[in-house]
């Protein structure tokens, strides 16, 4: 039997070892690689584009020869204004990318050694910059579509005399969510929340190309996509898969795995930030065939690339 991709030596090339022992200078080096790639780490002004620049290395600042303005490897980016040394944000983000269920915010200020609220907006800032890769995404091809619900558990009461039918909706909590994903079989996971598993039908009709082909299973919502794409349904209620590729299984791998950082990483999601552990799920399912530090280094790419975050930037000082 063939070894699984995550217990070979190809999906380990990046480790925490090896980033402490490059220390600060190697870590500032790698930011600026990927900050100017199309440069080789040499700077370029934000504001004016301008390559002409001054180094103040004592504050490891630029200053553009044009314009006069002064920057650094972060500025604009979703790590302007950081107070993390270069070599740790490397390092969370190597234990991000690590945890194929996700990781606490809790574990991680303990394994960076920061405050919880640290280590909650920077793992948010991060699941914002990997879900900015899917934002124009089409979906062409075998394309998958479903649901699921999450989070507005109500607890029975303790008494018997006093418990209601949970199964009425004026005794279930507003805060339940739905997840609706679509995923193309060999491509992207696209996740997003609803209150209803039928507002998917817009969504589908918005992100899949025209000549998608659909699978899904019985849901009666799902009828009014045989319109406009070619439709495969399975009817869970009498199997699961009838051979031929006609199932949904990969879209429920991905809900397997979201069920599983949420109920055993996170324990509990707010529905507001429902989303964001949502796209967190699709980002590590789509890429699991990728190395940690292939990962670690696209996330880091992708976050020196995304404007500062204006839903995290100074979320603690924020009145609610």
């Amino acid at each position: 039997m063939a070894q699984h991709f995550l217990l070979s030596a190809e999906s380990r090339t990046l480790s925490l070892k090896e980033i402490y022992e490059g220390g600060e200078g190697k870590a500032y080096d790698t930011f600026k690689r990927l900050r100017w790639a199309s440069t080789q780490g040499e700077p370029v002004c934000p504001k004016c584009g301008c390559l002409d620049h001054y180094d103040i290395p004592t504050r490891r600042k630029f200053k553009c020869a044009a314009c006069h303005a002064q920057f650094s490897v972060t500025s604009g980016t979703m790590f302007a204004s950081r107070k993390l040394a270069f070599v740790d944000l490397l390092a969370a983000i190597c234990l991000f990318v690590n945890g194929s269920k996700g990781m606490s915010a809790v574990q991680f200020s303990r394994d960076l050694d920061v405050q919880y609220k640290t280590a909650f907006v920077l793992a948010h800032k991060l699941r914002e910059a990997l879900a900015a890769e899917t934002v124009t995404e089409m979906l062409d091809g075998e394309v998958e579509i479903d649901g699921a619900y999450f989070g507005g558990h109500v607890r029975p009461e303790n008494r018997v005399e006093d418990r209601v039918d949970r199964r009425k909706k004026e005794n279930q909590s507003d805060r339940r969510r739905v997840v609706v994903a679509l995923r193309q079989r060999s491509g992207r996971t696209l996740s997003f929340v609803r209150m209803s598993e039928a507002d998917g039908v817009d969504i589908a009709r918005a992100r899949m190309v025209a000549g998608a082909k659909l699978f899904a299973d019985e849901a009666t919502h799902w009828d009014a996509l045989e319109m406009q794409f070619a439709s495969t349904r399975i009817n869970h209620s009498v199997s699961y898969s009838d051979g031929h590729g006609k199932h949904t299984n990969m879209v429920e791998s991905y809900f397997s795995r979201l069920r599983r950082m949420v109920r055993g990483q996170h324990h509990f999601v707010s529905h507001k930030y429902l989303y964001q552990y949502a796209n967190h799920a699709a980002w590590l399912e789509d890429h699991r065939r990728r190395s940690n530090g292939g990962n670690a280094f696209a996330l880091l790419g992708g976050s020196l690339n995304h404007p500062v975050s204006r839903i995290w930037a100074g979320y603690w000082q924020r009145s609610e």
